[in-house]
């Protein structure tokens, strides 16, 4: 009996020891994490479809009396929920439904969502006339197609639901010329009046403001004044052609309702439509929530988010990697290896576990108020007390991310470093070269994909970073980007947005946060692709160079 219980504890004990549990076990880790992920993106995704798939639209009447008349509603079905009736009610122990309802008109309502229980309930359709218009701000409207008004007078149309198409095609091309005139025509003279002023001033105070320089500032002046007065006559004309147009919606009850076609972003009728229509109608308003550019984000626009944030890894990866690559080559090629190079790699190491507002208020007190003040008073003393870069901005989010990230690509850039045989580096300076040139001919190559590995890291962790922005240039909405066609082209002083901030105000600053969940998700899975985007460019390049100097190593 004892030698036949000893024989499976030996198989047992050797099986453990050859590592297939652990092998096992680490699979199983990674797939719950690739499941995870997977989850993640799929629940994303799912939740956030809704926000530009066309739902269907309902009518309900009610048992509740208005005027003498059942009270109706238009609205989505949003969810349900099955209830118990109470006790004390007539239908004591009835299952009762309660669904959540999206009825837009915020400015009726005062809120998009109203909550309705089967029993108020006496009838529900799905009328194939029902239009949902896409609106600017106070969210959007459902109603019947009641007309158009064109100067105060109606439109007069055989296909109302086409010409309604085509006008709010052209109101919105009205629209986007009367914001290049605004944002970029406009604000080019304003800064050129404002460069007149500052000239103008500098030479006051050195005493060379004679006559002839006075008078070519006047009569730039002139002119400026004269283009300007020019686009604000174009502008006139545009708002006047933009405010001609008004839409009349007829809700379930037979209220009018004029709406300016200028609010209206979009307008389909989802009960007549189709699959296909469907598909096409969704493309359009991604295509739309990605590429448009709003002078606000009233609506959800996503494309100044989605072009900040990209604009500020990039920005943070330029500053941070050769920074972290200097820092790395020293401690583990030139410094010696004593208690000072300890506690500089503890140190290191430490930084990488501060949290991340810790290095939001550092960002704020030096980069913006000592850095950008000092800034400030040598080179745009003429400007003051109006700050040009002792505010938050792009750079200083840009430098206080750097900062934030920087343990992590030094200790991967470091320890690939340690990695590099150091045969390879006495054969290289065997053969005549320099130290200098074997680190940069033979050793920092090899090391390219450590760094690589520590910019993955980075960006991954920058990219989802949000409260050290907060303080540093992130705001809910910017009225230009940071790039534009006006000199200097990149405006690194400028505020932007990003989508980190634009989750957290969608989820918890919102007047209407129920109506933004689905935008909540739809945003959160749009950071997640971009980091991975960014993340997989990172990691090709890295197998690419892996490969290129792997034989080096063998």
């Amino acid at each position: 009996m004892t030698s036949q219980s000893t024989v499976p504890e030996g198989q047992t004990r050797n099986w453990f020891r050859s590592g297939t549990p652990w092998v096992w076990l680490t699979g199983a880790a990674i797939g719950v994490s690739l499941l995870a992920m997977l989850a993640v993106v799929v629940m994303l995704a799912w939740q956030g479809g809704r926000y530009l798939w066309p739902q269907p639209v309902w009518q309900f009447t009610l048992t509740e009396q208005v005027a003498g008349a059942p009270r109706a509603l238009l609205g989505e079905r949003y969810a349900r929920q099955t209830l118990t009736a109470p006790s004390t009610s007539t239908a004591a122990g009835d299952e009762v439904a309660r669904y959540l309802v999206k009825v837009g008109m915020r400015e009726r309502y005062g809120q998009s969502f109203q909550t309705l229980l089967s029993s108020e309930i006496t009838a529900r359709s799905l009328p194939a006339d029902v239009l949902v218009l896409k609106r600017a701000h106070n969210g959007v409207a459902y109603g019947f197609l009641a007309g158009m008004l064109e100067d105060g007078q109606p439109l007069l149309a055989e296909d109302l639901p086409a010409t309604l198409q085509r006008r709010i095609q052209l109101v919105q091309g009205f629209v986007n010329k009367t914001q290049r005139i605004r944002l970029v025509e406009m604000r080019k003279i304003n800064q050129r009046v404002e460069a007149l002023r500052l000239e103008e001033k500098q030479k006051q105070r050195v005493e060379a403001l004679d006559t002839q320089t006075l008078a070519r500032l006047q009569a730039e002046r002139g002119e400026l004044q004269r283009r300007f007065d020019t686009l604000s006559g174009q502008l006139a004309t545009l708002n006047q052609e933009i405010d001609r147009n008004q839409v009349l919606l007829r809700d379930a009850e037979g209220t009018l309702y004029r709406i300016p076609l200028k609010e209206i972003e979009g307008a389909w009728f989802p009960n007549s439509m189709n699959r296909w229509d469907k598909v096409r109608h969704w493309g359009h308003e991604m295509a739309y929530l990605l590429t448009h550019d709003a002078p606000d984000n009233a609506s959800g626009h996503l494309f100044p988010a989605i072009f900040g944030t990209v604009l500020m890894v990039i920005l943070m990866s330029i500053v941070v990697m050769p920074l972290g690559v200097i820092a790395a080559i020293y401690l583990n090629e030139y410094a010696g290896k004593n208690h000072f190079t300890r506690w500089v790699r503890i140190a290191v190491a430490n930084l990488a576990g501060v949290p991340s507002i810790v290095y939001g208020v550092f960002g704020l007190g030096f980069f913006v108020y000592l850095m950008g003040g000092t800034l400030d008073k040598l080179f745009y003393a003429d400007a003051l007390p109006n700050p040009t870069f002792g505010t938050p901005g792009l750079l200083w989010a840009s430098l206080t991310l750097a900062l934030l990230t920087l343990p992590v690509v030094i200790v991967a850039t470091e320890e690939g470093l340690a990695r590099i045989p150091v045969s390879l580096r006495h054969g290289s300076l065997a053969l005549g070269a320099t130290r200098a040139e074997t680190l940069w001919h033979v050793v920092l190559p090899m090391a390219v994909p450590a760094m690589l590995t520590g910019l993955i890291l980075a960006v991954a962790r920058a990219a989802g970073e949000t409260a050290p922005l907060m303080l540093v240039g992130v705001v809910k909405s910017v009225p230009v980007l940071p790039v534009d066609d006006i000199f200097p082209y990149l405006h690194l002083e400028r505020k932007f947005m990003h989508l980190g901030f634009q989750i957290y105000d969608l989820a918890f600053q919102s007047a209407d946060v129920e109506a933004a969940r689905p935008l909540v998700y739809l945003t959160a899975l749009l950071l997640v692709v971009i980091v991975v985007g960014l993340n997989v460019a990172a990691m090709g390049l890295r197998h690419v160079l892996r490969e290129k100097y792997r034989a080096l190593t063998l």
